[in-house]
């Protein structure tokens, strides 16, 4: 593992007292039962969905939707959004900070996150990420296009497509550099005239008196500790989503100014809020979701 701005600086350890252990007990039993329960409604949903509908999915995001929506209030933590959710044709870019951006994004709107194609072979996350109509592709150059023909499908589907261009989780104080390589499948002849893409900015307010650092999820952090620090909190912080304009593709004449543009929107928010804190190079990762 490469040495960049994650080495070495993760949150000390939160030590949990009694009563936190029962409330990780007790939520994550709750929440346990939300995201397995809904899972299970879903997939049966979907059988009557995809013979009906195919690739499209007009009933279950819906239920996606809810058990997010619902997560944040087992969790105690607190859920606003601001601006407005893009309507057009197009993908959505996002800062990526801790797992619990799987829950934020998908809380409000719509989405199909594209991810890596080891994450399907997940223990529960890879399932949860099937289920839910992930898109797994390969770092392959060699595969780029047969991914560009599976974005248009989905896209052609009426499908909201959401990257992580920083290609890592953070610890939701910084925006790292946006790479530009998925920009690229936006510019064929077939999407450049017609793609939108959204910027997202997903901004985490510790609770009162921890760690800026609380929900972000990076370095070496590994996910079952993480997770039970969220469950245990006693005075859970909140999360913010603010949506920002979309812009049209074919406004920019490459993947890099497109890719510049989106980076420059999304970390503005965390400026502002006194978080962003971004070096200009990478670091030492958690594999992006």
């Amino acid at each position: 593992m490469s040495v960049g701005w994650g080495a070495g600086s993760e949150p000390p350890e939160t030590s949990i007292e009694p009563l936190g252990w029962i409330r990780a007990v007790l939520r994550g039993l709750v929440l346990a039962v939300l995201v397995f329960g809904g899972l299970i409604v879903l997939l049966l949903l979907r059988l009557i969905e995809r013979p009906l509908f195919g690739v499209k999915r007009p009933l279950t995001p819906f239920i996606t939707q809810a058990v997010c929506r619902t997560a944040f209030v087992v969790l105690g933590i607190g859920f606003a959004t601001s601006g407005h959710q893009m309507r057009r044709i197009g993908a959505v870019v996002a800062n990526h900070s801790s797992w619990l951006d799987i829950f934020a994004l998908n809380a409000k709107k719509r989405v199909y996150f594209v991810s890596k194609a080891e994450v399907a072979a997940w223990p529960g996350i890879g399932w949860l990420a099937r289920a839910t109509g992930t898109v797994f592709i390969n770092r392959d150059r060699r595969e780029a296009a047969a991914q560009v023909k599976l974005f248009e499908t989905r896209l052609d589907a009426g499908h909201k497509l959401l990257f992580f261009p920083e290609g890592t989780s953070t610890d939701s104080r910084r925006v790292l550099p946006f790479k530009s390589t998925l920009f690229a499948a936006f510019f064929t002849p077939h999407l450049r005239e017609v793609m939108h893409v959204q910027p997202v900015t997903v901004i985490y307010h510790a609770p009162k008196g921890a760690d800026s650092r609380f929900y972000g999820w990076w370095g070496d952090m590994d996910f079952g500790p993480h997770l039970l620090k969220v469950l245990a909190c006693a005075r859970p912080g909140r999360v913010e989503l603010v949506y920002h304009e979309p812009v049209r593709v074919s406004e920019f004449d490459s993947r890099k100014a497109l890719a510049g543009y989106c980076e420059a929107t999304v970390r503005a928010p965390l400026a502002l809020a006194g978080l962003d804190h971004a070096p200009r190079d990478q670091g030492s990762e958690n594999p992006s979701v």
